[in-house]
């Protein structure tokens, strides 16, 4: 008769035997190599998130399965760096069949909420409560096979963009584009340029938090090849104008955070960048971009083609479940209601700007 038992362990913990079967189990189960559900950024988010922890699944005493979560007051639970993390879900050996309630009370849990739970998550897919499009690109026919398809579909955007670069170098300098910067003051000032943007358009700003601001410092001097820290930067003479920091695996590039100098916005710099991006992740070897989850006419305009991803929460009976409805469900539901509707929706979009524009004022 098979045995199984849940062990709860911080990420430091995890042996290199674990490490190495995890990074398996997701090549068994996973057709993209999404960094953000490799081992090594659970580790990176246990460094700066005290109550990061990973569920062991065993089998008669083996380690089948891991479950990266956080753990809060009242046993609240989340995806492993909720808030910025781009893929989440449990790493499991095919076919494993785990209750997902006896997951949550043997990681003494009463709720486990998620915003990015990627598809083929049977565990966790019944308590999903939203799908959204994570737009992607696909990079395995090269960069000439993926520009030949931009030119067919997004033929303007691509014109427009590379009569913009031309501008762009003229006016303010001769481009010059680093695939994989390592200058600290590049990505200082990228997080500078994304703090402002954020503020801008009136929504919380990631990197007035403490744990986000370690978490990517540190993630920018990794070099694993799960999960590395990737930060490019367009620069127009000796001035940075364009940069984006993300993840990536040897396959996949997760774009996280690009932002671009508000002062040459006209020149569309940050456009200019996803271009000269794009090109060199596929002379990398990288098969996919995932521009993640979000409406932009960007994304639109690159992608070719849409992963889909998931918001919900398992809940267990206990306070902490209660506490995570009261706080949860009701705004979600508000949020559904606004975003099915395009008027609405669009409403929400000037108030958001307009609550930004009066941040900016205070000082």
């Amino acid at each position: 008769m098979t045995v199984q038992r849940i062990d709860v362990i911080h990420p430091a913990d995890l042996s290199p035997a674990d490490l190495e079967l995890w990074g398996e189990l997701r090549a068994m189960t996973a057709p993209e190599a999404n960094p953000f559900m490799s081992p090594e950024f659970c580790q990176a988010v246990g460094r700066v998130r005290p109550g990061a922890k990973v569920a062991v699944v065993r089998q008669d005493g083996e380690p089948v399965g891991f479950f990266p979560f956080e753990r809060g007051r009242w046993g609240r639970g989340r995806a492993i760096g909720l808030g910025v993390s781009d893929c989440q879900g449990a790493v499991l050996r095919p076919g494993l069949a785990v209750d997902p309630h006896e997951l949550l009370r043997a990681s003494s849990l009463s709720v486990w909420e998620f915003n990015h739970l990627e598809s083929g998550q049977d565990v966790f897919l019944p308590f999903a409560t939203g799908r959204f499009a994570s737009p992607v690109i696909d990079l395995t026919g090269g960069y000439a096979g993926y520009e030949s398809l931009l030119r067919a579909g997004s033929r303007t955007f691509l014109k427009s963009t590379r009569a913009q670069e031309r501008r762009l170098a003229r006016q303010v300098g001769p481009l010059r584009f680093v695939f994989d910067e390592r200058n600290p003051a590049a990505l200082r000032t990228l997080m500078t340029w994304k703090s402002a943007q954020y503020r801008r358009t009136g929504r919380r700003d990631r990197f007035a938090q403490d744990w986000i601001n370690n978490l990517v410092r540190m993630l920018a001097e990794t070099d694993a090849l799960a999960c590395s820290g990737l930060l490019s930067v367009l620069y127009a003479g000796e001035r940075p104008v364009a940069a984006h920091f993300g993840l990536r695996s040897r396959t996949v590039l997760s774009c996280w955070f690009p932002a671009y100098d508000r002062a040459l916005a006209t020149f569309s710099p940050g456009r200019v960048l996803y271009l000269r991006m794009i090109e060199a992740a596929a002379a990398a070897g990288i098969d996919l971009l995932d521009l993640g989850r979000g409406d932009a006419v960007y994304k639109d305009s690159l992608k070719t083609r849409e992963l889909i991803v998931h918001e919900g929460a398992v809940l267990r009976a206990g306070p902490g479940a209660a506490l995570h409805w009261l706080s949860h469900e009701p705004p979600r539901a508000v949020r559904g209601f606004v975003r099915e509707r395009p008027r609405l929706k669009a409403a929400a979009l000037r108030t958001l700007k307009a609550v930004g524009k009066i941040r900016d004022r205070c000082p």
